[in-house]
């Protein structure tokens, strides 16, 4: 390991015999009381959420969240921010979406609440009204495969309750959202409606990224929050006479022009060594992005301001991206994989957040066995702050791109999941569901980790 003098970082000096990891302990009790005392992540939160809200790639308010990151970054101490073109989808919803049940009993039958889901098309203005088949698994699809041409087929894919981390849950369901409506096109259904991926005791539809597999034809697809889709297949099940009517008016448009927003505290001794942490910038049109990802966004902002307020001096440039665009199509972190690569840079690690602003557990890596062994031996540091948690494989989706493209060591904040998936997609992601705190535990676990490995990787 690297040794290093604190009397470089703070203007003060510590006993000979005071060792290495104590010295790391005291930084990082420094980096710590300057989050907890001085951030300003949770101000930068409320106004990415309350004065420009959703932020979907390619909309008017995705150029204005850019500008204000150039602001908050320049606000933060950055020796210098600029922005990273890329070229990004244009997914948009249109009016509101449309859902109900129609039958020939005469009782009185609410709209049901549903969302398009992302790139999906979109009904046309008459809507499409057809009997509805549901779907247990695509097992159970292939099973009635000779039952779905002219239907709406409905997965009904509960949310598994028994996984703790509900990661596992969403990546069990993903699948459902992802690829169920060309595996139900394949055999002629005209739509698909999908349980919202969550377990919350709300009805909020859950939206999120879909696409199609060009083999076969493009039919909508929208979520239903939990409470309808149990009251959906209820019915269908109850009436033989069921139908819903289902109208969309989403389309996907040309592409268009968004950017990474890179800001960047220079090295102090291997400035063309870089060390990135970064959220991603967009999130859906429905809410207002608070967890996703505006959370990340600011406490990365936070890793910056909170290095220049305790007199830091990373060796290694240290990189703040905020990403364009990895809600419905991850083309900021391929853009700025692709421009590393080309400008052969050299990348030490990388450090998303994209989990939530929930309490620090700990992080997901993925690395080499001796990294790895680095990075347990900081258990003891991070322990005092509850987080404690360094066995999971994994790493943030944009900076995996750096992951495939240069072999990067990656790593991704691990919050506490319970209740994420609770507003993750739906409309219930607004800033209120924040909490202060929680949100700074997270953006120190981010510093601490940027401030080690600079020191010893």
């Amino acid at each position: 390991m690297k040794k290093h003098l604190l009397p470089i970082l703070f203007a003060c000096s510590l006993p000979a015999a005071v060792t290495a990891q104590q010295q790391d302990s005291l930084v990082l009790r420094r980096i710590a009381d300057e989050v907890l005392t001085h951030s300003t992540a949770y101000e930068n939160l409320r106004i990415l959420t309350k004065t420009i809200g959703g932020r979907l790639a390619g909309s008017p308010q995705m150029v204005k969240a850019e500008q204000w990151g150039v602001k908050a970054l320049q606000a933060a101490g950055a020796d210098t921010v600029y922005l990273q073109e890329c070229k990004v989808p244009h997914w948009v919803r249109g009016e509101r979406e449309e859902a109900r049940i129609i039958s020939n009993r005469r009782d009185a039958v609410p709209p049901l609440n549903v969302l398009a889901l992302g790139n999906s098309v979109g009904t046309g203005k008459a809507g499409i009204t057809a009997p509805v088949l549901e779907v247990a698994s695509f097992e159970d699809l292939e099973a009635k495969k000779d039952q779905v041409k002219g239907k709406i087929v409905f997965y009904n894919y509960h949310f598994k309750p028994t996984f703790i981390k509900t990661f596992y849950s969403y990546g069990d369901a993903v699948k459902y959202r992802g690829q169920g409506a060309s595996k139900a096109a394949r055999y002629g259904a005209v739509a698909v409606i999908v349980r919202s991926m969550s377990h919350a005791a709300d009805n909020h539809p859950h939206t999120g990224a879909m696409g199609y597999d060009p083999a076969y034809p493009k039919i909508p697809a929208v979520a239903i929050g939990l409470e309808d889709a149990d009251r959906l297949s209820h019915r269908v099940k109850d009436d033989a006479s069921a139908k819903v009517f289902l109208r969309t008016n989403c389309q996907m448009l040309a592409d268009t022009i968004g950017h990474n927003v890179i800001a960047e505290l220079r090295g102090s001794k291997y400035p063309d060594q870089y060390l990135t942490v970064g959220g991603h910038l967009d999130s859906w049109d429905i809410n207002e992005g608070a967890h996703d990802d505006g959370a990340g966004c600011v406490q990365s902002i936070e890793v910056l301001r909170a290095f220049k307020a305790a007199g830091i001096k990373p060796t290694r440039t240290l990189r703040v991206v905020l990403f364009a665009n990895e809600e419905n199509g991850t083309r900021g972190g391929r853009k700025y994989a692709e421009e590393a690569k080309a400008r052969k840079e050299k990348h030490i690690m990388a450090l998303e957040s994209d989990a939530g602003g929930f309490t620090p557990r700990g992080f997901t890596t993925t690395m080499d066995d001796a990294k790895k062994a680095l990075l347990y031996s900081w258990k003891p540091l991070f322990a005092p702050y509850g987080i404690y948690d360094f066995e999971e494989e994994g790493g943030g989706v944009d900076v995996g791109q750096l992951a495939a493209l240069l072999g990067t060591p990656i790593a991704e904040l691990s919050p506490d999941s319970q209740r994420y998936f609770d507003i993750h997609h739906a409309a219930s992601d607004v800033f209120e569901s924040v909490n202060k705190r929680e949100l700074e535990l997270g953006a120190f676990g981010m510093a601490g980790f940027i401030y080690l490995t600079d020191l010893y990787f």
